[in-house]
């Protein structure tokens, strides 16, 4: 449950809320409910792959299970890596629209922005090169601190709303179209997709038959409950043109209403906490991916080696972070991750269905998951694309390199083999 819930609960409510509202407006704990349930029914395939194929590959696995190690499943699982690397442009993205509330350094915000979201990323590189046991026990004390912050907001924030003008704004009437609703849930669905790390720790789990289950549905909801909350007690704290000058700092901002000054500079440090200990382990994480991707033969297998006694996917990862970070916005990125994450979702939930007799599972819940995966892809896409044409195309690109790269490669190795029988 922690591993699922630090997933979750990492960078992507401090990235992503004020985008959200900037979408749904009052609707906006509707448009979390949305993107949650995709993710409740999305967690019953993961709970039942893990119970049949523990590994701690997790999802890598999952795909190549389902589709054998093929052009596609190389394809998904390299999308997978890139959607890590997205994921640590967003967390850097909100660690550098946080920090300079509190470390006025530089007068231009831009400049802040591009110093903080760089140097973080850099600090949690060197950090993983020293010590993998450092990155654990920054994010066991991270998920403490952010939780009991984010609880102490929510109760707050709860006894806040009372009296509060801005409690009218989470009535129906300023709720955007039931489109626009599920796009916002969409768009924000980067904030959910952390549960997926429990399925790499499953065999470590004691008593998997009842733990596993527990772990997935319970992190799960717990956090669409706390999003829930979060959102309603956001909107009903501050006016829309507030949250629209804040977005990308909303949460601190909302906080000032419930305990003043200090509430912003509490829930600023809270983000930075949050947003370090998702970037540190996600590093970890994505550095992992690609050298588990390299070892069953989808990635060339110079990725297995090692720089400094860690993968050379760490390295990568860290670069083609900060090229995407210091080059793109942040509703772009969270498009991008959205489309990478749903991507993958609706491939384990096809997975799912097709092995459902195989690993004891109900056929018509992973059926529902693909399908309203695949309804939710097609609408966050169709709706982005007129008003973030940017974030689609790089969604979109992202995944036709990943698929594109993939056949390459594997037309590489192939005639290099044809080519060995040939001469021997």
């Amino acid at each position: 449950m922690a591993i699922g819930i630090g997933g979750m609960v990492g960078g992507g409510i401090f990235a992503v809320l004020g985008l959200a509202v900037s979408l749904a407006k009052g609707g906006t704990p509707i448009a979390f409910l949305l993107a949650g349930i995709l993710a409740l029914i999305t967690s019953y395939s993961y709970v039942k792959l893990s119970l049949a194929f523990p590994s701690r590959g997790g999802t890598v696995k999952f795909v190549n299970q389902g589709f054998g190690k093929s052009i596609f499943s190389g394809g998904i699982n390299n999308l997978l890596w890139l959607s890590y690397i997205i994921m640590l442009s967003l967390y850097a993205s909100a660690f550098g629209s946080y920090a300079p509330n509190l470390f006025h350094l530089f007068d231009s915000k831009t400049i802040s922005f591009h110093f903080y979201a760089s140097g973080i990323i850099i600090i949690a590189t060197a950090i993983n090169y020293y010590s993998i046991k450092i990155v654990g026990e920054i994010e066991t004390y991270a998920v403490i601190i952010k939780l009991l912050i984010l609880l102490a907001f929510v109760a707050l924030g709860i006894y806040g709303l009372f009296g509060n003008p801005n409690l009218a704004q989470l009535s129906p009437q300023n709720w955007e179209s039931t489109i626009h609703l599920i796009t916002g849930g969409m768009v924000i669905f980067v904030a959910y997709e952390g549960f997926e790390l429990i399925a790499n720790a499953v065999p470590d789990i004691e008593n998997p038959k009842m733990n596993v289950p527990k772990a997935y549905y319970y992190s799960v909801i717990f956090v669409i409950f706390l999003y829930i909350i979060i959102a309603a007690v956001t909107v009903g704290s501050l006016p829309f043109n507030k949250i629209a000058i804040a977005q990308d700092y909303v949460l601190a901002e909302a906080a000032k209403p419930i305990v003043g000054k200090i509430g912003f500079t509490i829930i600023s440090i809270a983000a930075l906490i949050s947003t370090f200990s998702a970037i540190n382990a996600t590093l970890y994480g994505g550095s992992q991916v690609s050298y588990e991707i390299a070892e069953d033969d989808e990635l060339p297998h110079q990725l297995t080696g090692l720089l400094w006694n860690h993968p050379v996917g760490l390295m990568i990862t860290t670069i083609l972070t900060l090229l995407l970070v210091n080059s793109v916005n942040l509703e772009s990125i969270s498009t991008a991750g959205s489309v990478g994450f749903i991507l993958i979702f609706i491939a384990v939930n096809y997975i799912g269905f097709k092995f459902s007799k195989t690993i004891n599972g109900n056929k018509t819940i992973p059926l529902t998951g693909f399908t309203l995966g695949l309804a939710a892809l097609i609408i966050l896409i169709v709706q982005q694309y007129s008003s973030n044409r940017f974030g689609v195309i790089l969604a979109i690109s992202i995944t036709v390199v990943c698929f594109v790269g993939e056949y390459i490669y594997k037309r590489t190795v192939n005639n290099k083999d044809v080519y060995k029988e040939k001469t021997k």
